[in-house]
């Protein structure tokens, strides 16, 4: 099903966050439609208003995914009204949806769905375990395991899905993209070589590296204590170290997994002594992380996951009674 035609005289930009579910949902929709003439825009995971980059483009057309369109509301408006042609798919939320002839939004905040599960609903499984990594990567493992299953595929390949889906994830998390092993761009490059993920696990050096860093990285995650702990829910607190930034997000999801029934807050201190934090909802109840991330400034996300960028230090307290009461 075309999305939209291209025309030879348009520019061409592929907007995307730059951690496991971005760069999974437009491979999979490149491989359907490909478009190697696409300028990629994209950065850190937390890097959500990607728009501002090119909102002064005229007559192009552009892709985005898994970039939230609440939080580049004003650009959209203005690349609307400049004469592109917008793709927009996303999983989180929204806010009022423009009304344009030239937008085209396939938007779904369930807690269940990322936007790889979404342009897998739209290429009706056509590339399906890309789907699989994106979801794994997303933190969606009931929904990805499920998936596998219903394919028959064996538990070694579900594994190595799950594996090549959290080390992508992994490479988004950090301050800035020194802080990451790979440019997500340049990460994305790598990746469209492979339309088979698995292929891509035997195969590329790229994930080795990663591999690596993320064992060495978690080592010293997992040395750190809760310091905090309210009922059910847990608090961590990391330095500021590029290991903390760039594993922030996986083990954020992996203590998620271990008490499902609790919410998680990891806070990690950045340099200019501010707060970035992590939320995870409880698994069992996936909802409100963005709602009491967005009562802060710079928070955002979806309502299982979300984050605040740059929590003012004399703020912690004030969040931290905000998510005791969020959760109880």
């Amino acid at each position: 099903m075309p999305f939209y035609k291209k025309h030879n005289s348009q520019n061409h930009y592929d907007v995307f966050n730059g951690d496991a579910d971005g760069i999974c949902a437009l491979h999979q929709f490149r491989l359907a439609y490909p478009a190697a003439d696409a300028e990629l825009i994209t950065g850190v995971k937390r890097d959500i208003t990607l728009l501002a980059r090119i909102k002064d483009v005229t007559g192009s057309q552009i892709t985005v995914m898994d970039v939230s369109m609440h939080s580049n509301m004003d650009d959209l408006a203005q690349i609307l009204e400049a004469e592109n042609d917008v793709l927009y798919i996303d999983h989180h939320f929204a806010g009022e949806i423009p009304r344009s002839s030239r937008l085209k939004h396939y938007i779904d905040p369930s807690p269940e769905k990322c936007t790889s599960l979404i342009v897998d609903d739209m290429l009706d499984g056509k590339f399906r375990l890309w789907a699989l990594v994106g979801a794994f990567g997303d933190n969606l493992h009931a929904s990805a395991e499920a998936i596998a299953a219903e394919m028959s595929l064996s538990a070694e390949d579900t594994k190595k899905l799950r594996k090549i889906g959290e080390l992508v994830n992994y490479n988004g998390y950090g301050a800035h993209l020194q802080d990451l092993y790979f440019p997500p761009d340049q990460l994305f490059r790598v990746i469209q070589q492979y339309q088979n993920p698995l292929d891509f696990y035997a195969q590329s050096k790229t994930l080795k590296t990663l591999d690596q860093g993320f064992s060495s990285d978690m080592d010293q995650a997992l040395s750190q204590s809760e310091c905090k702990r309210l009922g059910k829910n847990k608090v961590y607190r990391f330095p500021d170290s590029a290991w903390a930034r760039r594993v922030s997000g996986v083990f954020a999801n992996l203590k998620a997994r271990e008490n499902p029934e609790g919410a998680h807050a990891l806070i990690t201190e950045n340099s200019d002594e501010t707060l970035r934090i992590s939320v995870r909802a409880p698994l069992l109840d996936k909802k409100n992380a963005d709602t009491l991330c967005r009562s802060f400034p710079g928070g955002g996300g979806r309502a299982a996951a979300a984050g605040i960028n740059a929590l003012p230090a004399h703020l912690l307290d004030s969040f931290l009674e905000a998510f005791a009461n969020t959760f109880n």
